[in-house]
Protein backbone atom coordinates (compact mmCIF):
# COMPACT_ATOMS: atom_id res chain seq x y z
CA UNK A 1 0.00 0.00 0.00
CA UNK A 2 1.39 3.46 -0.85
CA UNK A 3 2.40 5.64 2.07
CA UNK A 4 1.12 9.15 2.64
CA UNK A 5 2.69 11.78 4.84
CA UNK A 6 -0.07 13.86 6.38
CA UNK A 7 0.18 16.60 8.96
CA UNK A 8 -2.12 16.30 11.94
CA UNK A 9 -2.54 18.40 15.04
CA UNK A 10 -1.38 17.23 18.46
CA UNK A 11 -5.04 16.87 19.43
CA UNK A 12 -5.68 14.62 16.43
CA UNK A 13 -2.56 12.61 17.24
CA UNK A 14 -3.74 12.14 20.83
CA UNK A 15 -7.18 11.07 19.58
CA UNK A 16 -5.66 8.46 17.25
CA UNK A 17 -3.45 7.09 20.02
CA UNK A 18 -6.41 6.92 22.44
CA UNK A 19 -8.73 5.05 20.07
CA UNK A 20 -6.32 2.81 18.17
CA UNK A 21 -3.32 0.70 19.16
CA UNK A 22 -1.01 3.06 17.37
CA UNK A 23 -1.25 6.38 15.56
CA UNK A 24 -0.36 4.60 12.31
CA UNK A 25 -3.07 1.97 12.80
CA UNK A 26 -5.62 4.74 13.29
CA UNK A 27 -4.44 6.67 10.27
CA UNK A 28 -4.44 3.53 8.12
CA UNK A 29 -8.07 2.97 9.08
CA UNK A 30 -9.34 6.55 8.88
CA UNK A 31 -7.62 7.80 5.73
CA UNK A 32 -9.07 5.21 3.29
CA UNK A 33 -12.49 5.59 4.93
CA UNK A 34 -12.35 9.39 4.63
CA UNK A 35 -11.25 9.26 0.99
CA UNK A 36 -13.99 6.76 0.08
CA UNK A 37 -16.61 8.77 1.95
CA UNK A 38 -15.48 11.98 0.24
CA UNK A 39 -15.68 10.50 -3.28
CA UNK A 40 -19.08 8.92 -2.63
CA UNK A 41 -20.37 12.27 -1.35
CA UNK A 42 -18.97 14.16 -4.33
CA UNK A 43 -20.49 11.70 -6.79
CA UNK A 44 -23.95 12.21 -5.36
CA UNK A 45 -23.60 15.97 -4.79
CA UNK A 46 -22.34 16.69 -8.30
CA UNK A 47 -25.50 15.22 -9.79
CA UNK A 48 -27.53 17.97 -8.07
CA UNK A 49 -25.72 20.81 -9.87
CA UNK A 50 -25.40 21.70 -13.55
CA UNK A 51 -22.02 22.13 -15.22
CA UNK A 52 -22.25 25.95 -15.14
CA UNK A 53 -23.16 25.83 -11.44
CA UNK A 54 -20.20 23.57 -10.65
CA UNK A 55 -17.88 25.90 -12.58
CA UNK A 56 -19.21 28.80 -10.52
CA UNK A 57 -18.56 26.90 -7.28
CA UNK A 58 -15.04 25.98 -8.38
CA UNK A 59 -14.22 29.52 -9.41
CA UNK A 60 -15.52 30.82 -6.07
CA UNK A 61 -12.83 28.71 -4.39
CA UNK A 62 -9.86 30.03 -6.36
CA UNK A 63 -6.96 31.09 -4.14
CA UNK A 64 -8.66 29.73 -1.05
CA UNK A 65 -7.03 27.71 1.68
CA UNK A 66 -9.78 25.87 3.51
CA UNK A 67 -9.48 25.71 7.26
CA UNK A 68 -11.47 23.32 9.48
CA UNK A 69 -13.36 26.28 10.98
CA UNK A 70 -14.67 27.15 7.52
CA UNK A 71 -16.21 23.80 6.73
CA UNK A 72 -19.85 24.71 7.13
CA UNK A 73 -22.71 25.31 4.75
CA UNK A 74 -22.88 28.95 5.84
CA UNK A 75 -19.29 29.50 4.69
CA UNK A 76 -19.95 27.81 1.33
CA UNK A 77 -22.99 30.02 0.79
CA UNK A 78 -21.04 33.13 1.75
CA UNK A 79 -18.14 32.23 -0.52
CA UNK A 80 -20.24 31.38 -3.59
CA UNK A 81 -22.78 34.20 -3.22
CA UNK A 82 -19.97 36.72 -2.69
CA UNK A 83 -18.26 35.49 -5.87
CA UNK A 84 -21.58 35.96 -7.69
CA UNK A 85 -22.34 39.38 -6.23
CA UNK A 86 -18.85 40.86 -6.51
CA UNK A 87 -17.34 39.00 -9.45
CA UNK A 88 -20.48 38.01 -11.37
CA UNK A 89 -18.91 34.54 -11.67
CA UNK A 90 -22.28 32.88 -12.28
CA UNK A 91 -22.92 34.99 -15.40
CA UNK A 92 -19.45 34.14 -16.74
CA UNK A 93 -20.39 30.45 -16.64
CA UNK A 94 -24.09 30.86 -17.52
CA UNK A 95 -25.52 29.77 -14.17
CA UNK A 96 -28.60 31.11 -12.42
CA UNK A 97 -27.66 32.65 -9.08
CA UNK A 98 -31.11 31.93 -7.60
CA UNK A 99 -31.06 28.28 -8.68
CA UNK A 100 -27.51 27.82 -7.40
CA UNK A 101 -28.35 29.38 -4.04
CA UNK A 102 -31.47 27.22 -3.65
CA UNK A 103 -29.51 24.04 -4.37
CA UNK A 104 -26.69 24.99 -2.02
CA UNK A 105 -29.15 25.65 0.81
CA UNK A 106 -30.38 22.05 0.57
CA UNK A 107 -26.95 20.66 1.45
CA UNK A 108 -25.94 19.75 4.97
CA UNK A 109 -22.60 20.76 6.51
CA UNK A 110 -20.91 17.49 5.54
CA UNK A 111 -22.02 17.77 1.91
CA UNK A 112 -21.00 21.43 1.84
CA UNK A 113 -17.56 20.54 3.20
CA UNK A 114 -17.05 17.84 0.56
CA UNK A 115 -18.08 20.28 -2.16
CA UNK A 116 -15.71 22.98 -0.87
CA UNK A 117 -12.79 20.54 -0.65
CA UNK A 118 -13.52 19.30 -4.18
CA UNK A 119 -13.78 22.85 -5.56
CA UNK A 120 -10.63 24.09 -3.82
CA UNK A 121 -8.72 20.96 -4.89
CA UNK A 122 -9.10 21.90 -8.55
CA UNK A 123 -6.85 24.93 -8.06
CA UNK A 124 -3.99 22.89 -6.63
CA UNK A 125 -4.35 19.91 -8.96
CA UNK A 126 -1.85 19.09 -11.66
CA UNK A 127 -4.59 19.46 -14.26
CA UNK A 128 -5.60 23.01 -13.35
CA UNK A 129 -6.08 24.84 -16.65
CA UNK A 130 -8.98 26.66 -18.24
CA UNK A 131 -9.37 23.76 -20.68
CA UNK A 132 -9.38 21.13 -17.97
CA UNK A 133 -12.27 22.57 -15.94
CA UNK A 134 -14.88 20.61 -17.89
CA UNK A 135 -12.80 17.44 -17.59
CA UNK A 136 -12.38 17.95 -13.83
CA UNK A 137 -16.13 18.28 -13.41
CA UNK A 138 -16.77 15.17 -15.46
CA UNK A 139 -14.01 12.95 -14.09
CA UNK A 140 -13.65 13.86 -10.45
Amino acid sequence: MPQVAARISSEQERWLKDYFRTKSAGAEFILPWAVDTFFRAISSIKSIFSGPELKTIIEAHKDLRLLPDHTRLSYLLLRVMDACDVGMVHTKHGASKASLEAKLKRLDDTQATALMVWAAAYWVSRNCTADSLDEYIKEY
